[in-house]
């Protein structure tokens, strides 16, 4: 069987690598949708010669590359403006280079696909690519911001110059600015990082910009004031013109770090209209950054600590619930564990992890998960793959804390369990006394009995320690045993065959087995061995006594099961009778008097319903009917 389970799963779940599910994922938030049938995989695409898929590896790292170069180029362009010293130096041929590398970026752009958001299908046509991006406004601004306008100046006159107008002409650099938004956008949907240091590290990033921004243009008004000394910085230093760059850039970002805190110690302060005019919008500008980065951080913290509080909140709910209906201390300890662990293991809760992927899926994942646990219970010995595909699908996992009772003894019957790791304890109470009948462990089966039997639960089953559990419950059980008439046959057996194991301990809760086990030891005929077959079915999913149908099995009445007492439905019996034996109904009332005479020990001669009607046709009989003989 541990080949079986092996050669079906894989082919509905193929294992993946971690690092390779991390790079499918990060594919998937490169924010390009593609087609349904897209396969997004570098080594199945068949685009056309020389195109460039925009999720290539190579072409991603290209594009983080040209990240740096755009973040370098907001700086300098801007200092250039501002002082004329950092124009005529190194920094021009600094920005030479960079100016190169984005002039290759052009070129390659003629050359990467793209999807169609009419459509979602990746576009490869040379043509449509190259006409897509020339009648847009992205190829004029990249055009634009990259033109060497002191080269030039260079060329055509034959000097450098670095005039207002080339420093002016140079902000058109920071176009390029919407690359780090776009690498911001795949940061946060990419898993492999933390989205709240990526957070956090763009709101650094906006708030340096402004800072530095805010800085070169104040040192700029002051710097083209006349006379120097009514300006912010030449009233305390008149010779600033004549300081280095680092001097005048340092007083700067000192003062628009000092307005962008609100701190104004006073040292620099607006000393001309203009100055009070850009001074009045910047503080402006700082109440709109301060609420947003605020907002953004507290939503971060937030968002770290929401499940701390929901489980605070959960766990006083449960406590104020038993303080007031004053539940016992054993019975809170429960319900604290049971809050504690749901919160511990939230990540691996099956059902909230996996509702929103389709049910393909999902039962892909469990047989991954679950198959070989299943297979080794006593139950499925021997049953198909296809059985055991379906029945492991409808599973679902739960967690349950130590000293938890699963199944509490006479509850009705709703699901049965499989442990999957962790032990537990099954114990049954006699007059008040907890007596031990037997230890599960991973693998085992609890509750099947009173599932397959249709009566409440005989035992209590109770953990251990933290313990993994699946279950699938009565209704879902019976409809796929029913639908798989091979399979169920051999469940049946395997069922059987474990009753015969019991211990003494556990037989004597379950009194009714004496009967069926001897039922069942009777060796059947060439002449009647469907009827036994038949018979097996009836007497252990539902019929507790082992009942036969004496009938032919493929009439309409025999299909139909009804429960059947010795006694007046008026009457109130404590004897082992007031439980009932359930049967298929024969076909005429005689083969019923009959049977209930087999089985209740006494002849009745009249048939009467729970409210002490007559029963005079077994054709308006209905299914699980009660049938009181008298």
């Amino acid at each position: 069987m541990a080949e079986k389970g092996s050669s079906t799963a894989p082919l509905l779940f193929r294992r993946r690598s971690s690092s390779e599910m991390k790079n499918k994922s990060a594919s998937v938030s490169s924010s390009l949708l593609p087609a349904f049938g897209t396969v997004v995989d570098d080594g199945d695409l068949h685009l056309k010669r020389n195109v460039i898929a925009p999720y290539d590896r190579r072409y991603r790292w290209w594009q983080t590359f040209l990240v740096g170069l755009v973040i370098y180029s907001a700086w300098a362009s801007i200092l250039e403006l501002t002082f004329d010293k950092a124009a005529n130096g190194v920094l021009l041929f600094i920005d030479l280079v960079v100016d190169f590398f984005f002039a290759i970026d052009i070129i390659l752009t003629f050359f990467v696909a793209h999807f169609d958001t009419s459509n979602f299908i990746l576009v490869d046509d040379h043509l449509k690519i190259a006409f897509r991006y020339v009648t847009r406004f992205w190829l004029f601004m990249d055009v634009a911001s990259t033109i060497p306008f002191p080269l030039i100046n260079k060329i055509l006159i034959g000097e450098w110059h670095t005039g207002q107008v080339f420093g002016l002409l140079n902000l058109l650099r920071l176009w390029r600015l919407h690359r780090v938004g776009e690498l911001f956008k795949r940061l946060e949907k990419d898993i492999r990082f933390s989205y709240f240091w990526t957070r956090l590290l763009k709101l650094i990033c906006v708030t340096l910009f402004a800072v530095h921004s805010a800085g070169c243009f104040y040192y700029w008004l002051a710097a083209r004031h006349k006379p120097s000394e009514h300006t912010w910085i030449g009233r305390l230093i008149g010779d600033f013109k004549q300081k280095g760059v680092w001097h005048g850039y340092t007083c700067s970002i000192y003062w628009s770090i000092v307005t962008l805190t609100s701190v104004g110690y006073g040292e620099f302060y607006s000393m001309n209209e203009g100055e009070k005019i850009f001074n009045s919008i910047y503080m402006l500008f700082n109440m709109g950054l301060i609420a947003y980065i605020i907002g953004n951080i507290t939503n971060l913290v937030v968002q770290s600590v929401v499940k701390t509080f929901a489980m605070r909140d959960s766990i006083n709910e449960v406590m104020r619930y038993a303080s007031k209906n004053q539940l016992p201390e054993g019975m809170r300890e429960q319900m604290l564990a049971h809050m504690q662990l749901k919160f511990n293991t939230a990540e691996l809760q099956q059902e909230k992890v996996l509702k929103d992927l389709p049910k393909a899926i999902r039962s892909s994942i469990a047989q991954h998960l679950f198959w070989k646990t299943v297979e080794k219970t006593y139950l499925f010995q021997g049953v198909s793959d296809d059985f055991l595909s379906q029945f492991v699908s409808e599973m679902k996992a739960e967690y349950f804390p130590p000293r938890f009772e699963i199944i509490l003894q006479n509850e009705i019957p709703t699901d049965f369990y499989i442990l999957v790791s962790g032990a537990v304890d099954m114990v049954t109470y006699k007059n008040g006394t907890e007596q031990f009948l037997s230890n599960l462990e991973s693998a085992d089966m609890a509750g099947e009995i009173g599932v397959i039997f249709n009566i409440p639960q005989p035992f209590t089953v109770r953990t251990k320690r933290l313990s993994q559990v699946i279950r699938i419950s009565h209704h879902q059980f019976k409809q796929m045993v029913q639908s798989e008439s091979g399979d169920g046959k051999i469940i049946i057996a395997n069922f059987m065959e474990y009753l015969k194991g019991l211990e003494k301990d556990m037989l004597q809760e379950l009194p009714f087995l004496t009967e069926l086990l001897a039922d069942q030891n009777v060796q059947p005929t060439a002449q009647n061995e469907e009827k036994q077959n038949r018979e097996t079915m009836d007497s252990t999913y539902g019929n507790p006594t082992g009942t036969s149908n004496t009938s032919d099995p493929s009439l309409s009445a025999g299909t139909i099961r009804v429960i059947i007492y010795g006694y007046h439905p008026s009457k109130k019996t404590m004897s082992g009778d007031r439980f009932g034996k359930l049967i298929y109904l024969p076909n005429s009332i005689a083969d019923l008097f009959n049977l209930a005479e087999k089985k209740l020990g006494k002849r009745g001669s009249t048939i009467l319903m729970a409210d002490g009607s007559e029963v005079e046709d077994l054709s308006s009989l209905r299914e699980n009917d009660h049938l009181f003989i008298v």
